[in-house]
């Protein structure tokens, strides 16, 4: 069945791109593919590697019908991960993205599925280096998207704010790092409450018992609970973003403060922006930084190349990774 999907998807997509097909799915897609160069420096010896990149390129399948009872509509997404470099993802042509089917209705929306957490997704477009070298996933815990979850999202309150409920079966794996299975409805969850009303925009995020690993402060606990604050402004041609968290482990002593800051300006078709991040261990003292610059210049409505630089550093353990690169992107 997936690769009758794909089948059609791709066929759809080189046909017909950005097609939605009547009373049927749109498919949709993005290529971003980059040439980089990464200088590794571990304290005592110094690798430089050049490489292209196909940062999370992508097509899927989304769409949605109306159902014959209660004003129902059914909804559906099937996303897939594609390499544009070398066509091989860990071994494999395709893997899964956010992929899952539901129901909306004047209740609100409720789905199944793979998909990102309600914490991942709280951090809005405050991470202007999303998919690239600088994405703070290298600098703070929480960016994940999980199996086997099931979510229910509000309709839009006071015509600003959504609530995001989100829980996970545990089926058996020792999800809270005790040291037995857990078998309940709910062993992990993640919560949100995002509010977006014109230039602003703020979430609220908690992560409980998820499937994770510390940044800095890790002591092989792999299961952590996560606070994660964001807001940004759209004023006029600017950006503006923060983000703090907070992730503990849950059966051990490790703890990263995290914050975020970014900052966008566009003009014309040029976009100058930049990124700091930082992590702070509790027990280790160990403090992760990451710094990036890069500069967009938009082609089109869904085509742009660009130019970035980010470095990040280890600073107890001595290490330090610097990128270059150089690309463009193409959505379709």
């Amino acid at each position: 069945m997936k690769k009758n999907l794909l089948a059609i998807a791709v066929g759809a997509a080189v046909a017909f791109p950005g097609l939605a097909l009547a009373d049927g799915p749109t498919v949709y897609g993005k290529v971003n593919v980059s040439l980089e160069n990464s200088d590794v420096d571990d304290g005592t010896t110094s690798e430089d590697t050049w490489e292209l990149n196909s940062n999370a390129s992508r097509l899927g399948v989304k769409g949605d019908f109306d159902l014959d009872v209660a004003n129902l509509k059914a909804i559906y997404q099937a996303e897939f991960e594609i390499s544009v470099d070398d066509g091989d993802k860990s071994g494999q042509t395709f893997t899964q993205r956010n992929i899952f089917g539901g129901l909306e209705g004047s209740f609100g929306t409720i789905k199944a599925g793979k998909f990102d957490t309600p914490t991942k997704k709280a951090q809005g477009k405050i991470d202007q280096f999303n998919d690239i070298g600088g994405d703070i996933k290298n600098v703070l815990a929480g960016e994940n998207r999980v199996s086997n979850i099931i979510q229910y999202s509000t309709p839009k309150l006071a015509d600003m704010i959504t609530l995001n409920v989100a829980f996970i079966p545990g089926e058996g794996d020792d999800v809270d790092a005790d040291g037995e299975a857990d078998t309940d409805i709910a062993d992990t969850t993640s919560i949100s409450l995002v509010a977006e009303k014109d230039m602003f925009y703020g979430a609220i995020s908690r992560d409980t018992d998820m499937s994770d690993e510390l940044i800095a402060d890790s002591t092989g606990v792999e299961s952590l609970d996560i606070t994660r604050l964001a807001a940004g402004l759209k004023p006029g041609n600017f950006e503006l973003g923060a983000l703090y968290q907070l992730a503990e482990e849950t059966e051990g002593d490790g703890e990263d403060s995290s914050i975020v800051v970014s900052a966008a300006m566009k003009i014309d078709r040029v976009k100058l922006k930049a990124q700091y991040g930082m992590t702070d261990g509790d027990q280790s003292d160990e403090e992760v930084t990451q710094v990036s610059l890069g500069a967009d210049y938009k082609l089109a409505k869904a085509s742009k190349v660009y130019v970035y630089g980010t470095q990040l550093d280890f600073d107890l353990a001595d290490e330090e990774e610097t990128i270059f690169g150089l690309g463009m992107e193409h959505k379709f």
